[in-house]
């Protein structure tokens, strides 16, 4: 049975014309967001705002994550004219700060990473000053391809552990928690100029405890930033709601974490990875 949801897990989905500016422009420039296809709450808050967080590479996974909402199977070859098509969107929604994640593309030799690049750079070209997130897969470990997406030269790099690694088997199978970790390590190595960025989710099962270790690893592979929000299942075939966590509990996640150093830490039950990028990442610049 699944758990009755506590009165600070809900939110009103606010509808302006910004709102409809943003599902407008996504459809006619047949752009893809997280937003959407991850069915995340703060989505109606966040194009409200006219803020999206795109999706490229198509909206199937090659991986199959228990806990996401993202569809899985076998996707389609990658639309090279979809960089110019999201940089104008982010001209056209006079975003400051744009964030960029994917689907994970275990069947692409790089795993996406030149498009990523592409997109980076077509957003330099198109919006100068704008900066740039980018929300990466594992790329299964490969230090090139996570060489050419820092080569474009994003002001953050993000790339979530989702969970603590007992939980790892239940909930990503197909991921490593050592494998994510090493990435977050050669990124900073490759460029420690680089704000790097990482993610877990909470209510899934996991201790106390595990969360503080889990902070302690990203620190010693030099992670910068962090977000921690409450896990929301997107629906009966996803991994289930262990607990939903109280907000004084992330209050003292976050604690933890500046004392920790991480340089910008976002806990709350309704952050996401993206949530409130831009602020996050100028936290974490006046830190330097």
């Amino acid at each position: 049975m699944a758990l009755p949801k506590p009165d600070w897990l809900r939110k009103r989905l606010p509808l302006n014309a910004a709102t409809m500016k943003v599902e407008a422009g996504l459809m006619e420039r047949k752009l893809h967001t997280i937003c959407q296809e991850g069915c995340c709450p703060n989505q109606g808050e966040c194009f409200a705002k006219g803020i999206a967080t795109f999706l490229i590479l198509g909206d199937i996974c090659t991986r199959n994550c228990r806990f996401c909402a993202v569809h899985h199977g076998k996707p389609l070859a990658p639309d090279p004219d979809e960089s110019g098509r999201l940089a104008l969107e982010v001209r056209e929604l006079g975003l400051r700060f744009a964030v960029v994640t994917s689907v994970t593309r275990d069947d692409l030799p790089d795993g996406g990473a030149g498009h990523f690049s592409s997109v980076i750079r077509a957003i330099r070209a198109e919006c100068p000053g704008v900066g740039v997130e980018v929300l990466i897969p594992d790329f299964q470990g490969s230090a090139s391809a996570l060489q050419t997406v820092i080569d474009a030269a994003p002001e953050v790099l993000n790339h979530n552990v989702e969970t603590v690694p007992r939980l790892y088997p239940h909930v990503r199978p197909q991921a490593s928690y050592s494998r994510s970790l090493e990435l977050l390590k050669m990124a900073r190595e490759m460029d420690p100029s680089l704000l790097t960025k990482s993610g877990l989710m909470v209510g899934l099962g996991e201790s106390a405890t595990e969360v503080e270790d889990v902070m302690a690893d990203l620190r010693k592979a030099g992670c910068d930033m962090l977000t921690i929000g409450q896990y929301l299942c997107p629906s009966d075939r996803h991994f289930p709601v262990a607990a939903y966590i109280h907000p004084e509990i992330f209050a003292s996640y976050r604690q933890t974490a500046l004392s920790m150093g991480f340089r910008s830490v976002a806990a709350s039950p309704f952050v996401r990875s993206s949530y409130m990028a831009e602020k996050g990442f100028q936290a974490a610049a006046q830190c330097r």
